[in-house]
This record gives C-alpha cells, structure tokens and sequence, in this order.
C-alpha cells in the first residue's frame, strides 16, 4: 500500500486518474526515448506516434517523467515538448537518481524502464511498452556492468512489453540474471529471445504465448498469488524492419571499441552507443527503433485491454 508520503510526491493526469479509477486499460511509457534516443523534434514526433497507437488499441497511455520536483505519470503534448527539447539536458533517471530528481524541483527527469516502473507501479499501471531493456553489459565479467532495469523487473509488479534485451548487450547473461531472480520471460508469438535491431538470438524464452489473452491470464494469476515481481513480455521486431543480424553484430561491435577508447561509461553508454549505430547505418537502425517500440505499444495495449477484462 502506499504511502501518503508517495501519494503526495505523484501527479497522475485527469485521463490516467479517470481510467484506472473505472478499471479501464493503462500502458505506462518511458520518457529518456524522448529525451536521450533521438534527436528534437523527431523524439517529440515519435512520442505521440506511440501515443497514438496506445489509443487506437483501446488503452490509455502514461507517458512517465519527473518534472516540477513531483513524478508524473501522463504527460500533455507541451511536457512532452519540454522534454523533447531539453534533450540529453535532462537528467536520466534510474531508482537511485529519484530521490535527488524530486530534491530539485528544477530538474526534469526522464525515467529508465527501471524508474517508469516504480512510478507505473505506484500509480497502479501493470502494463508497460518500451523498445529495449537494460541487462548485463558484454563484459559484465570485469566491469560489474549490470542495468538496474533487470533488479526492478524482480521487485516491482510491473510487465514490461519489449523487443528483448538492446543486442548492445550480452543477452545470455541477462537471461541468466532474470531466471536467477524468478522473472518470467515470455515470448509473444516467439521461441528465441528477439535481439532488438533482429527478431531472433541463439536463446529460448521460458514461455511462448499466442496470445495476449494468454499472457494477461498468466500476469493475472502471478499477482494474485502473490509472486512478487514483473515480467519479461518480447516482441519480436516485425520481419520488414529487421537489420541484418551479421552486418548490425559488426556495427554493434565497433560501436563498443569507439565507446571503450573514448572512455565512456555508465548511463552514458547506451545513449553513446544508440547514437553511434545510427549513425554508422545512415539511420537504418533507428528507424528500426521507431517501429519495434510502436510494435510494442500496440501489443501492450492489447494486453492491457485483455487484463483488465479479467
């Protein structure tokens, strides 16, 4: 339950509040997409898209960021804007940066897939659309390099709709980490493990599921029994936008020997790296991004629709 405290520091929308209140389907969506994956006003233009696409699959959307010192889950188009705008000058907010976000009420925070799924988790939002998450870094082995998306997807009850792990990681040992901490992997329409820019990796997934009835039943019966923790929902990206598994891998690796020699580091990495990629692939590869996350957006609306159904 929570706590006064919590419920004085949240700013749910009018639309947000209204639908969960009438048990109506949310689907909470991150903002560092906005702020740190691609430039202004492309990132503005790709928010409302996947917006857009929430709606047209009878959900609401949350769009989740930390502004004015309160964490806000559903923003309008001029917030949306604000981010947009500011950029990388936004700070990136993880669990550990919250506290500090909220502190100064003159930050603007964009939340990780960690920090939307406290505040989803707070508002009440089960279901939650994003491209790619965190996981274990290749070469977690010596640099310790593990995303604080995977310990949040252990803890908070959240479901969190993706394209897998960004293939800018070691998928093996995200996967390890999650069965480890009992988070469920389950593959929409899929066996493999999808690998972001590519539908396919050399890994199984624990469950592959049809349909979003099947994946909101099993969410459904994982909370009432009381297992505490979220849920690992891949899409894989649609076969028409998928990058060349080879030709990507090689860019994927020479992004790292440029991001090793500039000695970044970090929340840094990822935005380094994405930026990095497309560049070298003329943009193919975020255009790939755009599609897979409004992928995401319009299954996660279907299994929010489908929950809250039940």
């Amino acid at each position: 339950m929570k706590s006064q405290s919590a419920e004085a520091l949240l700013s749910v929308s009018e639309e947000v509040a209204d639908a969960l209140a009438d048990h109506r389907p949310v689907v909470a969506l991150e903002s560092t997409i906005i702020s740190h994956g691609m430039p202004y006003p492309q990132n503005v233009e790709t928010a409302q898209l996947v917006e857009s696409t929430v709606r047209e699959h009878g959900a609401v959307p949350a769009t989740i960021a930390i502004m004015d010192g309160r964490l806000c889950a559903g923003l309008n188009a001029e917030q949306i804007n604000r981010l947009g705008k500011a950029g990388h000058a936004a700070l990136k907010v993880s669990r550990r940066d919250i506290p500090f976000a909220l502190a100064d009420s003159a930050t603007l925070g964009a939340t990780t897939v960690a920090a939307t799924m406290i505040v989803a988790g707070m508002a009440g939002i089960r279901v939650f659309a994003t491209g790619g998450i965190g996981g274990v870094h290749r070469g977690a082995e010596t640099s310790f390099d593990v995303s604080a998306d995977l310990q949040e997807l252990a803890n908070t009850d959240v479901a969190v709709v993706c394209a897998g792990a960004k293939s800018i990681l070691d998928i093996g040992l995200t996967q390890e980490y999650l069965e480890t901490h009992g988070v469920p992997v389950i593959g929409y329409q899929s066996e493999c493990w999808p690998a972001f820019y590519t539908a396919k990796s050399e890994f199984s997934v624990d469950y592959n599921l049809q349909t979003t009835q099947a994946v909101a039943s099993a969410l459904r019966y994982k909370w009432q029994l009381g297992l505490q923790g979220g849920a690992l929902v891949c899409v894989p990206v649609p076969a028409q936008y998928e990058q060349d598994a080879q030709e990507i891998e090689q860019v994927i690796v020479t992004a790292l020997a440029d991001m090793q020699a500039k000695g970044i580091t970090g929340k840094d990495t990822t935005p380094f790296l994405l930026a990095r990629i497309a560049e070298m692939t003329d943009g193919e590869s975020l255009d790939t991004n755009i599609k897979l996350v409004l992928n995401n957006a319009a299954v996660a609306a279907q299994i929010a629709v489908d929950y809250s159904s039940l």
